[in-house]
């Protein structure tokens, strides 16, 4: 016989107007699954019609941000718990990932730079605010590999600058630095809280408290559980990741297992409610495509109404510098436009994750 089974929603998914319809003040949305041997079932105590496979169906009312989803049949009780986005709406964040260089820049000649929007890198992203709205999440590096700069040698100079910004630019805890690749497949909770701790703090100390946030980006998009609970006990709890479509051996995932992430691949967003830890769904790394690629792309994840309500858009800083001959992309700033063009084209509104969800 069958058990007592709910096909959707699962617990932890994050529900909005495509998901059912607004009636009320209510969010209505379609439980389905499976009633042991097609056993009569009632989900909120609205009694479900239960269909000669045995699978069942119910139109739901829920009212509240955090509901609750309630399925009794046979004696048997099952329960979801899920958020309800009762304002959504298409909109859009820029992360830019493995920021250093330009901080390094900042730091190394503090005099040829009156505002912090006098270098090159800040002065573009600052254009793309300017011209499309845009919010910017840069995730940060603790230091670089070659030992000539910590973020701990980063002036204060231009604090006031990040603070009158903050609506528009934040920063956050990265990694420690880029190598070893994958830092922390087996980082320990006491490794992940030591590397936050050196990035925050510095972050805290030039830039303000202003320009931080719930989310990040953890190098690599993998961490254990232990490790991302730390995360959570220091306020961040909106990671981003990769959650299919990449080789396994590289995860992208941080903890999840394999059904979780494929399931959150089909959604914007899922929220592991026993950790406390909501996943974004990383819809096109810029980098990644030609500058001809770039709008197919996020039109094929636009495409669909689950995967195109929250668009996360990600590059990286070393695409961005010359120096890094390897690394450096001479279109990477059209890249980054054609991106921008095409969501604010299609009515899509600048966000941060964790303060506009």
């Amino acid at each position: 016989m069958s058990k007592l089974a709910l096909n959707f929603p699962h617990d932890g998914d994050l529900l909005n107007r495509h998901d059912g319809c607004l009636e009320n003040g209510a969010l209505v949305v379609p439980v389905t699954g499976v009633t042991p041997g097609g056993a009569p079932v009632t989900v909120n105590g609205l009694t479900a019609a239960v269909h000669d496979d045995g699978t069942f169906a119910c139109e739901v009312p829920l009212r509240t941000p955090e509901a609750m989803v309630r399925l009794r049949a046979a004696g048997e009780t099952l329960t979801a718990r899920v958020q309800v986005d009762f304002h959504s709406r298409a909109r859009y964040r820029f992360s830019i990932d493995d920021n250093i260089e330009w901080l390094a820049d900042l730091a190394a000649e503090p005099e040829s730079f009156d505002s912090l929007f006098d270098h090159w890198y800040m002065a573009f992203w600052k254009r793309m605010h300017e011209a499309f709205g845009t919010k910017v999440h840069m995730n940060l590096y603790y230091q670089t590999m070659d030992g000539r700069f910590n973020l701990s040698q980063m002036p204060a100079k231009w604090r006031d600058d990040f603070e009158r910004c903050s609506p528009w630019l934040h920063l956050s805890f990265h990694a420690l630095q880029d190598k070893p690749d994958r830092i922390y497949k087996d980082a320990t909770y006491d490794q992940m809280a030591r590397d936050f701790e050196l990035v925050m703090g510095e972050i805290y100390r030039f830039a303000g408290e202003a320009v931080t946030t719930r989310a990040t980006t953890v190098h690599w998009a993998e961490a254990p559980r232990e490790a991302c609970r730390a995360l959570v006990e220091r306020g961040v709890d909106v990671l981003i990741g990769i959650f299919g479509g990449i080789p396994e051996a590289v995860t992208s995932k941080y903890y999840l297992e394999p059904l979780a992430a494929s399931r959150l691949r089909d959604r914007d967003a899922w929220r592991d409610n026993g950790e406390g830890i909501t996943f974004v769904d990383c819809d096109t790394v810029v980098n990644t495509l030609a500058l001809e690629e770039v709008v197919s792309a996020i039109e094929q994840r636009a495409a669909n109404p689950h995967t195109g309500e929250m668009m996360e858009l990600l590059i990286h800083e070393q695409y961005f510098r010359k120096e890094i001959a390897e690394l450096f992309q001479p279109d990477v700033q059209h890249k980054v436009e054609a991106a921008l063009h095409w969501v604010v084209g299609h009515g899509y509104r600048p966000c941060f994750w964790g303060s506009e969800e």
